[in-house]
């Protein structure tokens, strides 16, 4: 029983929870709630990985694809898998898809957000700082 106690103790919880990981939901926050997030992500971590199951994966592409068409990330890994869902309603394991994409900055990722930083000042729709 101690060894288990032990080996419960140890177990490091700072892989199963990471700081740059945005699990996306398709029902709950619009797409761009994403992209914005997913920008904030990687001036704070120059990486970003975005993870969905089932039907929230075609949100994750299109976050994943706004961001590399506007030249801000660049893939850096992908990987699909399945896993077993406990349902409820049906008693039984149910197997979804999920998908993680891993973004990092492209070269001019800071000259590009200074740049529209800068266009939102002049346009006036810059954020006031909060004291």
């Amino acid at each position: 029983m101690e060894s288990i106690t032990e080996g419960v103790n140890n177990i490091n919880i700072a892989d199963s929870y990471k700081k740059n990981r945005i699990q996306v939901s398709n029902t709950k926050k619009p797409l761009f709630f994403y992209v914005n997030l997913a920008k904030r992500y990687m001036q704070q971590h120059n990486e970003v990985e975005l993870s969905a199951l089932g039907m929230a994966i075609a949100t994750v592409v299109t976050v994943a694809e706004i961001l590399k068409n506007n030249g801000l990330a660049v893939e850096k890994k992908i990987t699909t898998s399945t896993v077993d869902i406990k349902d409820d309603s049906r008693g039984r394991p149910v197997q979804k898809a999920k998908i993680e994409i891993v973004l990092g900055k492209t070269a001019n990722f800071d000259e590009l957000m200074a740049a529209a930083a800068a266009e939102d000042g002049e346009n006036g729709d810059a954020e006031e700082p909060s004291a």
